[in-house]
């Protein structure tokens, strides 16, 4: 028998096996009810999923199917159960149908207690995000048992990173407490890099990083968190403060090389075409370092190396010397644009009729601005981020 198809009869064994199944939120085990049971199951699917499992998200599609048909099937007088209404909630916010509240909104068959529970969970889903807001963010996360208060925060959560980042972070810091070790912690711990980035608090954001990489590199949605780690880097300055390319250096230990690697070319490119040239030079030198086994990556790494050089009147010579050593038949299409493009700068410098000597002066320089194309033909940055997720991808 195949894995996956071990991971799906574990579950609807799960589901609809034995009474005894112990779940946390029920002060009777002996009465674990059906609604609580098929939630259970896909958390136990989910939290597979968190920590690498290909055929719990290959079967995860499968088993919403079933249980979509399942919950819309209950009978009405479940309903009367807070517990029940908050695994409907849970399930529809995981993933599963909306349709399972709308049941429960037409007849009305919850409490009025319940409703802007429900009512918000359905907003949410459907996309309309004033009403979510409005039925939502006055729920007390914490009063709730650990579990539907935890998606309710990571919903809260999404709901005001953009107007208050601040408390969204909060409510993300709330979902990894209440839900360790679940996908509800990994989710939340991918978007508060986003956000930590977003507050600028590169405390938060290194610790945040190294954590997920410690814990969660091998989820299956690891893709979304590299993206955003390549978002937030390409807009990183390395070179300042002074020990940040150090610091950052020593978080990515924990990725492989080749990923590392793409990372570093990533910044070096984005740090070349935005002027930052220390910050190139470190993240070019780095990519070069572990370029070994691939002359496309090593050229590139040389490239962004030479262009940032060759802004500098100090390393002009040395930096166009690098240029016109490169293999442009390796590069793509836009990085062999780069190359003319730094070329054509580094010759227009080299005829200006005083070049800056003074070092500090030098360091201050960026690319002139009316240089043909120039920098300017890097590639835009959400073309890099679909590259690089699939370059750093293991």
């Amino acid at each position: 028998m195949s894995r996956l198809a071990s991971t799906v009869l574990l579950a609807l064994f799960l589901s609809f096996g034995t009474a005894s199944l112990a779940v946390p939120d029920l002060k009777e085990p002996d009465a674990v009810s059906p609604p609580i049971q098929m939630m259970r199951t896909l958390q136990l699917m989910q939290d597979q999923i968190a920590v690498g499992s290909s055929e719990a998200h290959a079967g995860q599609r499968g088993l919403l199917a079933i249980f979509d048909e399942r919950f819309l099937g209950l009978a009405n007088d479940l309903w009367q159960d807070k517990r029940n209404v908050h695994a409907a909630v849970v399930y529809a916010l995981s993933g599963g149908s909306p349709q399972i509240l709308r049941k429960l909104l037409d007849p009305r068959l919850i409490s009025q207690e319940d409703l802007p529970l429900v009512e918000g969970a359905l907003a949410y889903v459907e996309g309309r995000e004033e009403e979510a807001k409005r039925a939502l963010l006055p729920i007390n996360a914490v009063a709730l048992p650990a579990t539907m208060g935890a998606q309710l925060a990571l919903v809260q959560s999404a709901l005001l990173v953009r107007a208050q980042p601040e408390k969204s972070m909060e409510f993300l810091d709330l979902v990894r407490l209440q839900a360790p070790g679940t996908l509800l912690e990994e989710a939340a711990l991918r978007r508060q890099v986003f956000v930590a980035s977003q507050m600028q608090d590169d405390a938060k954001f290194e610790f945040l990083v190294r954590n997920y990489l410690r814990r969660y590199r091998h989820s299956v949605y690891a893709g979304n968190f590299r993206q955003r780690l390549a978002s937030v880097l390409s807009r990183v300055d390395f070179a300042t403060p002074a020990d940040r390319f150090s610091r950052i250096a020593v978080i990515l230990q924990d990725l492989e090389p080749s990923a590392r690697r793409d990372l570093y070319l990533l910044a070096a490119r984005t740090s070349v075409e935005q002027g930052r040239l220390k910050s190139a030079l470190l993240t070019a030198e780095a990519a070069l370092q572990l370029s070994e086994g691939s002359e496309e990556s090593a050229t590139r790494a040389k490239l962004y190396h030479a262009a940032a050089m060759v802004v500098s009147p100090q390393s002009l010579d040395a930096g166009l010397q690098e240029l016109e050593a490169i293999n442009k038949s390796v590069l793509s299409a836009v990085d062999g644009q780069l190359l003319n493009s730094a070329m054509s700068m580094a010759q227009q410098i080299r005829r200006l009729p005083d070049r800056v000597t003074d070092v500090k002066a030098a360091d201050s320089i960026t690319p002139p601005t009316q240089a043909p194309e120039q920098l300017s033909a890097v590639t835009k940055a959400q073309a890099a981020l679909r590259r690089v997720d699939k370059l750093i991808k293991n």
